[in-house]
């Protein structure tokens, strides 16, 4: 393994240039596929690497169950600076299983909360609550809800509020809890890739915006909506599935107004390779492969030296 084990945790840097050059250059739906798959790969590839240090260390702990084969000089040869990088990657993991478990437990938790507080009204696509305060956000479950408020929708034309509810249709639509829940979970296994999950949140949004776009046939209605939006529900409680994806405040609303105003963001293409963001691109592409590459590399060389020092 060498120190070829330690680059999945740092080759995550690899992607920064591509997270706010793929906002800005890139279709938002093709950024946001291409920065969670990267987040997501480049997580799993930096748990590993803790998960196969923290072997090596545990080894080395006095009454482990490990066999003891397992602490020889041979398989701590395997890991370099073993007696601190094996016995620190434990913690270190710890903190990340429990860290991710917690975002899903969240996720899960709010949805449910929120799946229980509609439960009385009627098994429509739309639900529209009797609150003053101005918030709308996609709920997704078993049954796909769009939730918007009384407060909200008074201070909406009739055009605007279609808008609205395409852009909430267009999040359950893509399914872009999901690329939020990934993302989420990866910035809390390498602190690293924080970046894309701020990227994906606005990309996201974006990708909503487009699709609200198309469907209502007027991009400055629906920056107009935004806009309006932000608005009067500025100051309000962050309402609780839209709270914990990003929805609500998925800014910053001045550049998706302007993105809106600008000419509709060309899709399927892909940027030629000696561009700004083309070396971008292949730059977090070879990262993510490289990072994948040592991961499954190691893996397997720390498999055949613990199999070698096992008793039979």
């Amino acid at each position: 393994m060498g120190v070829f084990v330690f680059l999945p945790l740092v080759l995550p840097l690899t992607a920064w240039p591509i997270a706010r050059l793929a906002e800005q250059h890139l279709h938002p739906r093709a950024a946001t596929w291409l920065l969670s798959a990267v987040a997501g790969v480049l997580a799993v590839c930096s748990t590993l690497c803790l998960a196969l240090l923290m072997v090596v260390g545990t080894a080395q702990l006095p009454g482990n169950p490990l066999p003891d084969g397992w602490s020889d000089e041979e398989v701590r040869a395997a890991v370099p600076y073993d007696e601190v990088a094996g016995k620190a990657a434990i913690p270190a993991l710890v903190a990340v299983v429990v860290a991710g478990a917690r975002v899903v437990w969240r996720h899960h938790r709010i949805r449910r909360r929120a799946e229980r507080a509609l439960s009385g009204l009627r098994g429509t696509s739309v639900a529209v609550l009797p609150d003053p305060l101005p918030y709308a956000y996609a709920l997704p479950g078993e049954r796909d809800r769009v939730v918007v408020s009384t407060g909200l929708l008074a201070a909406l034309g009739p055009a605007e509020r279609r808008a609205v509810f395409a852009h909430e249709r267009a999040h359950l639509t893509g399914r872009h809890h999901r690329f939020l829940l990934v993302v989420q979970v990866a910035a809390r296994a390498n602190p690293f890739l924080r970046p894309l999950r701020t990227a994906v949140t606005y990309t996201a949004e974006r990708w909503a915006d487009e699709e609200a776009a198309r469907a209502v046939g007027s991009r400055r209605t629906v920056a107009r909506a935004i806009g309006r939006s932000a608005l009067v529900s500025r100051g309000a409680p962050v309402a609780t599935l839209a709270g914990f994806a990003g929805f609500a405040a998925a800014g910053p609303v001045p550049r998706r107004v302007a993105a809106l105003l600008r000419p509709a963001p060309a899709g399927g293409t892909w940027p030629p390779v000696f561009t700004t963001v083309g070396l971008a691109v292949w730059g977090a592409a070879a990262g993510t492969t490289a990072s994948a590459l040592s991961s499954a590399n190691s893996a397997v060389t720390l498999f055949l030296i613990l199999k070698a020092a096992t008793p039979v």
